[in-house]
């Protein structure tokens, strides 16, 4: 059974001193490209991956319910290269909720090193699967991300 992911303060020099998400990634053979790395769009599947896992740890599985939240802006800054036999894992944590976004920051980590390969800042709307539109975020994802991200500090 592969681990669960977890909350925890990590050393990535992090500079706002907050706690994140942590989730163990599994490079695959396919993930990497003719120059002998990962590729970038496979790192976006890693940080999809974090996503998934964080919302649906907070209460908002990505695949049921009336309510969701789908990605409306990315800005992904690739730092190092990333290769077959290393070790990552993807830090996911909620910057900012405003009415009807959240603004979500996430790194790729080298477990081994620290180092930070990627850092990636995603918005996500709030979207009701009913109207297909966008949707304020409920108060009852408001006050679950605050818990959630309370109860896992170190």
């Amino acid at each position: 059974m592969a681990a669960r992911p977890k909350l925890l303060k990590v050393d990535t020099n992090n500079t706002d001193n907050t706690d994140y998400m942590i989730l163990p990634i599994q490079i695959r053979f396919n993930d990497v490209d003719q120059m002998g790395h990962i590729n970038n769009a496979v790192i976006m599947e890693y940080f999809d991956l974090g996503k998934s896992e964080y919302f649906s740890a907070v209460g908002v599985p990505p695949e049921t319910g009336e309510f969701t939240v789908v990605i409306v802006h990315l800005e992904v800054d690739f730092l190092t290269q990333i290769h077959f036999h290393d070790h990552i894992h993807i830090t996911t944590h909620t910057e900012k909720i405003g009415n009807k976004s959240v603004t979500v920051k996430q790194q790729v980590v080298d477990t081994d090193t620290g180092d930070i390969c990627a850092s990636c800042h995603t918005i996500l709307s709030g979207y009701s699967r009913l109207t297909q539109t966008s949707a304020p975020i409920p108060d009852s994802l408001r006050k679950a991300i605050k818990q959630f991200e309370e109860e896992h500090k170190e």
